[in-house]
């Protein structure tokens, strides 16, 4: 049996411009620059050009499209990113998945209650995003549950976050309570949201963008915990302009790529100390002369961000061969 030939990649007509919008696993989803929306594929050589990543093609990258002999769209190029957000595609994995590009901001969306986001969680996806120059937020969702120790651990959570430059906003996608504010600070931009299972991004989604009809999940009554309900990443369009990227909740949020001795320059509170510790390259784990350690023992420094810090610290240890970094009190 004659083997069968591969389609060759042969315009027939000029490469066309677009942006991807959507990852349906198999293909991708291309908005040309005519406005007009096609499946793409990718060929499978595209993957081994020094790309560590699981996904080549990422939704916000602006690419080149050309049709191929078989009759269907490929994505032959990319161009540059301007930013991008990735996050270790598995804990075993030494590969990086890339959430999202080319994008205005990144929001992560929390919960206190149904489920407990961990502020280890806030703090790794904050610091992904200062390491690759993307502007961060975060959303406490779910207003309409908390009781009176969530509301102070809401308002401690806003000042904390606030003081060191991340804007924090409440609201309640079950009652509507605070999406109009979110509304106009997402008008007009492209903006990651993301967060674990069961924060209720799909119902935000939905309260922005009626006709979204994104299916949302129920919460798990033993383990507290959401059911996935996106399955791929997506753009959608906000009404009054710009778009949000939704992506599939995830567990845990594993950073890749750091260098050890860079990971306080992604912490901005750290970062504001560090610069008066004695040696230039203090870990800031019981070094002589170390600024950091005195201004979280006073408080100047939040205690979750320190120990937020020393996680991300150890695992950049680890991927670098280095010794793991201990908690020095």
């Amino acid at each position: 049996m004659a083997k069968k030939k591969k389609a060759e990649i042969t315009p027939q007509a000029p490469a066309a411009m677009g942006r991807v919008v959507k990852n349906t696993g198999s293909s991708y989803i291309v908005r040309l620059d005519s406005g007009v929306e096609i499946p793409c594929r990718i060929k499978g050589n595209f993957r081994i050009k020094g790309i560590r990543t699981t996904n080549p093609v990422a939704v916000g990258d602006i690419v080149s499209v050309v049709k191929a002999a078989d009759d269907a769209d490929y994505i032959t190029a990319i161009e540059p990113r301007k930013n991008y957000i990735i996050r270790r595609a598995s804990n075993l994995s030494k590969e990086s998945h890339i959430l999202a590009s080319n994008i205005d901001r990144a929001l992560i969306v929390a919960t206190l209650r149904d489920p407990l986001t961990p502020l280890t969680f806030i703090d790794r996806f904050l610091a992904t995003a200062e390491a690759y120059s993307v502007p961060a937020g975060i959303v406490l969702n779910k207003e309409d549950m908390w009781d009176d120790d969530d509301r102070q651990l809401a308002d401690a959570l806003l000042n904390l976050y606030s003081s060191i430059g991340y804007p924090l906003f409440f609201l309640s996608a079950a009652t509507g309570e605070g999406i109009e504010v979110l509304r106009e600070i997402l008008t007009g931009k492209i903006t990651l949201l993301a967060g674990n299972s069961g924060v209720g991004k799909s119902s935000i989604i939905n309260a922005l963008v009626p006709d979204a009809n994104l299916r949302t999940g129920a919460i798990s009554d033993i383990h507290h915990t959401g059911t996935h309900t996106t399955t791929f990443s997506e753009m959608i369009d906000l009404p009054g302009g710009g778009a949000i990227i939704d992506i599939p909740g995830v567990r845990g949020f594993g950073t890749i790529d750091f260098a050890p001795e860079e990971v306080g320059h992604f912490f901005p509170d750290i970062f504001r100390f560090a610069k008066d510790c004695r040696y230039s390259d203090c870990k800031h784990t019981g070094e002589p002369g170390c600024a950091v350690i005195p201004a979280v023992e006073n408080h100047y420094i939040a205690e979750s961000r320190y120990n937020s810090y020393l996680s991300i610290l150890e695992e950049a240890s680890e991927e670098a061969g280095a010794d793991k970094y201990r908690k020095p009190f």
